[in-house]
């Protein structure tokens, strides 16, 4: 009988070894070398068997895409060995309750005003390069510092980095959980209640929980309060982000298609309003080839999407749940 469980056993393994595409050879090894992949002999065959799946999704997608189905395409960059299950834990964020936001307000919104049709602050000098958060859920951090960075840079004409650790080691008394996950709202009311908040060169990002090192000496900005958005409405969105710069938001980047996206105005029809577990920073909108968009900084380094980039559906019922929890710093 042991004999039979053995053989059984190594023809699974054959089996499941010639399950994998033998011509993908050169391009797994291509990718695994530009993403700095490396897998110990038991893990490869399982990464490699997903990254196939992936790239089957990609191709077909693409070619759709292509053929005007789509309005974005996917590529196979550095999440692509991961299933999905396995993406969304280990990049998307903590959704916190009992926040403190003791100094926040609402948006105001001007009747009068007339909107331009295209927005991107990166153009103004609004708007820090692309950072990278790593495997540290810490997106609320990088949400947080991209709109006080902006506003801040509107008051003074500088543009400083500013420092995500500091938010991550220092905020756990507004909420906050560090690695683990948070709000920008509550990073917003450390840095409100703390003074202000360090310059990334002064307190620079280690990606992991740490003990708390602020230096007064070092505050790169302070805010007085916070405003948050008309909740689930993209026209107070759109507004906010035309009059007053980079805007933190929070959505839903729960599926394959965030996962793996490249280019183009994307448009997910499972996607949440409410189970929202990424924050990111809006930095503009606009239209292309008849699509509404938002204009999208993630933090998740320039190899991901359009060079960190994502452009998102705009005005389809909020979809992603873009304008649900979105705010700002007050200068």
């Amino acid at each position: 009988m042991q004999s039979i469980a053995v053989f059984a056993v190594l023809v699974l393994a054959f089996s499941s070894t010639l399950a994998l595409d033998v011509t993908l050879n050169q391009h797994w090894k291509l990718w695994k070398e530009t993403n700095s992949k490396r897998y110990s002999d038991t893990e490869e065959h399982s990464r490699r068997s997903i990254w196939e799946s992936n790239l089957k999704k990609v191709q077909e997608h693409n070619l759709q895409a292509d053929l005007g189905v789509y309005t974005y395409w996917l590529e196979m960059n550095k999440f692509a060995d991961l299933t999905v299950t396995e993406y969304t834990k280990r990049m998307n964020s903590y959704d916190m309750s009992g926040q403190h936001n003791k100094d926040r307000r609402e948006f105001t919104r001007n009747p009068n005003v007339k909107l331009p049709d295209t927005v991107d602050w990166r153009d103004k000098g609004y708007v820090t390069p692309v950072k990278t958060q790593g495997q540290c859920t810490s997106d609320w951090a990088f949400s947080a510092t991209g709109s006080l960075e902006g506003q801040h840079f509107n008051a003074t004409g500088k543009l400083v980095t500013l420092s995500e650790q500091n938010l991550i080691d220092c905020s756990t008394k507004q909420g906050n959980m560090g690695c683990v996950g948070g709000t920008a709202n509550q990073a917003f009311q450390y840095i409100k209640d703390n003074s202000g908040i360090d310059t990334e060169d002064s307190y620079p990002y280690e990606d992991d929980d740490d003990l708390c090192r602020f230096k007064a000496e070092s505050v790169g900005a302070n805010i007085t309060g916070f405003m948050n958005i008309t909740s689930k409405n993209e026209s107070a969105l759109q507004e906010a982000v035309a009059t007053i710069g980079p805007i933190s938001a929070v959505i839903d980047a729960s599926h394959n298609s965030f996962q793996l996206y490249k280019q183009g105005v994307y448009h997910e029809l499972f996607c949440s309003q409410i189970h929202l577990n990424l924050a990111v920073l809006v930095v503009g909108y606009g239209t292309e080839s008849g699509t509404d968009y938002w204009l999208v900084k993630n933090s998740w380094g320039v190899s991901w999407g359009d060079q960190g980039y994502i452009k998102m559906t705009r005005n389809k019922r909020n979809e992603c749940g873009i304008a649900t929890s979105a705010s700002y710093p007050l200068v």
